[in-house]
């Protein structure tokens, strides 16, 4: 049961393609925010839809991975932890963060959106 613990699974669709960047000699780091649906009837019997947008984060292979094969749009299965930082704005404000680290993903779109130029 040690594999459960602060293990989080989402299927959505990304919100844009993943910011990459290259950090400490060539490591790279991904970024990207997912948009997930929770779909019920409200006690009048009408349709809700509730979107929620996640913080992803993903480096080395993973971050890799992502930069090749995710672009906009994609319905993606992430597999990962949560994990809350803080940081100081460029305004001296200091802010928290909660994000999912992605240790796994998988691809589930049928056909690939196409590239933005």
């Amino acid at each position: 049961m040690n594999n459960l613990r602060n293990s989080i699974q989402l299927i959505g669709n990304l919100g844009s393609n993943p910011e990459i960047k290259e950090i400490n000699g060539g490591r790279k780091l991904a970024k990207v925010a997912i948009a997930t649906k929770d779909i019920y009837h409200n006690a009048n019997g009408e349709k809700v839809v509730e979107t929620s947008w996640h913080n992803i984060v993903a480096w080395g292979k993973v971050a890799e991975n992502m930069e090749v094969f995710l672009r906009k749009g994609n319905e993606v299965a992430m597999k990962g932890k949560l994990q809350h930082r803080n940081y100081i704005d460029k305004d001296g404000n200091k802010r928290n963060i909660t994000e999912i680290l992605v240790k796994e993903f998988m691809l589930l779109s049928k056909s690939q959106p196409k590239a933005e130029a």
